[in-house]
């Protein structure tokens, strides 16, 4: 019994806390199955967070990649040591009107550098960049590059406020996108308000919050572990393939999703015309 439970976080909650919660609900039936999320989301965002249970968890790098949307809104005239609401207000800046704000919007679109927030998970000589910023330790963190597919102002929230739509690649940083655009417009700026409502396959339209799982209902919300991989399906009878024996195939190279006898088995690759079983995860 394996797969993803497409988690609604709350605003506030870790993703680390969120998994705690996940594993809590499987033990009864699973044990001490391991579980995993998909991408970790700030405390301060709410929104989409894919937990795997079981064997899904292997299936992690397959989704580093993959595209996700966000709902953000930016503060702009001021700024904080976190680049979000959690931090010391600074102010500092003017205040843009709408028409430059889009005006400077195209900038960030493609693939851009982004330097992390001081205050994340990023490591410098081993430690994390949130360890030393609350050690009051100065460093500097690298830049690291993130696709940035469409931005969109949606529309403006307060006299200083802005929303917009993001879609984006794996790891990139909400909140410095806030800073750059800001900096872009002469002026400071923070994040105030996040919201994921897509990453890869997985949206807020079938996400459930941890409040509604229950230990005897979660595995109606479970998603099959075969549903959410983009690879074409191959029903193997060779009992060659279950042996671990690589041998030809008449098949275009590329990944697949093994069925035995109709039920999901796990992923395999094909090579040159080669078939060999990747990952066992039935």
């Amino acid at each position: 019994m394996t797969g993803f439970l497409n988690v609604d976080k709350r605003r506030g909650d870790t993703s680390a806390y969120v998994v705690n919660c996940v594993k809590r609900l499987v033990r009864p039936l699973l044990g001490k199955t391991p579980c995993g999320h998909l991408g970790t989301l700030d405390p301060l965002a709410s929104g989409v967070l894919p937990v795997g249970i079981g064997n899904a968890t292997r299936l992690f790098d397959y989704f580093l990649e993959k595209q996700k949307t966000y709902t953000a809104r930016f503060r702009f005239g001021a700024t904080t040591d976190t680049l979000d609401s959690e931090g010391e207000v600074v102010l500092g800046g003017r205040i843009p009107n709408r028409e430059e704000v889009e005006a400077v919007l195209c900038r960030f679109t493609g693939r851009i550098e982004q330097i992390p927030p001081k205050f994340s998970a990023r490591c410098i000589d081993g430690k994390r960049g949130y360890e030393l910023a609350r050690s009051g330790k100065e460093f500097e963190l690298p830049s690291k590059s993130v696709e940035i597919f469409s931005i969109a102002l949606k529309e403006q929230t307060a006299p200083d406020e802005f929303e917009f739509e993001i879609t984006c690649s794996g790891g990139t940083y909400i909140r410095s996108l806030s800073r750059d655009i800001a900096l872009a417009l002469g002026t400071q700026g923070y994040t105030t308000g996040l919201r994921r409502t897509k990453s890869g396959i997985f949206s807020e339209k079938t996400a459930v919050s941890l409040d509604a799982l229950t230990p005897e209902n979660w595995r109606e919300f479970l998603i099959p572990t075969d549903s959410v991989l983009p690879f074409p399906a191959l029903e193997m009878n060779d009992d060659r393939y279950y042996q671990g024996v690589r041998f030809s195939v008449e098949l275009a190279d590329g990944r697949y999703k093994i069925y035995r006898a109709g039920e999901f088995y796990g992923t395999g690759i094909v090579e040159e015309g080669i078939l060999r079983p990747e990952k066992k995860l039935c």
